[in-house]
């Protein structure tokens, strides 16, 4: 973090495990960066009393960056279009496979 401007602001919306949490904080408590915006943290949902919730100079969303309208509207339209091809077709583009779940969801997934 110390190679980073101390007018930087740090934005992470990839992964949690991206940002080094413990560092980040001492370098937004002793003015290493201006700041940080994160959508995402190395354990989630951030605990409510994490330093990273009391720094004036973070921002920090519920891991919804990429929650928009248009996404919200795409992902319904294609679950509902899978749905209309299941029953005209008997198939789906993307079905979940067996290495894909677990022992609980296989059962509650039958095969397609």
């Amino acid at each position: 973090m110390r190679l980073m401007k101390r007018t930087a602001v740090l934005v992470n919306t990839a992964r949690g495990a991206v940002v080094d949490t413990q560092a980040l904080v001492k370098a937004l408590q002793e003015g290493w960066i201006a700041g940080a915006a994160l959508d995402v943290y190395e354990q989630e949902p951030l605990p409510p009393n994490h330093p990273l919730t009391q720094l004036k100079n973070t921002i920090l969303t519920p891991h919804i960056a990429g929650y928009t309208w248009e996404s919200i509207e795409e992902t319904a339209l294609l679950a509902a279009s899978q749905v209309v091809r299941f029953y005209e077709q008997s198939r789906v583009d993307n079905p979940l496979t067996e290495p894909c779940l677990s022992g609980a969801e296989r059962h509650a997934f039958p095969r397609l």
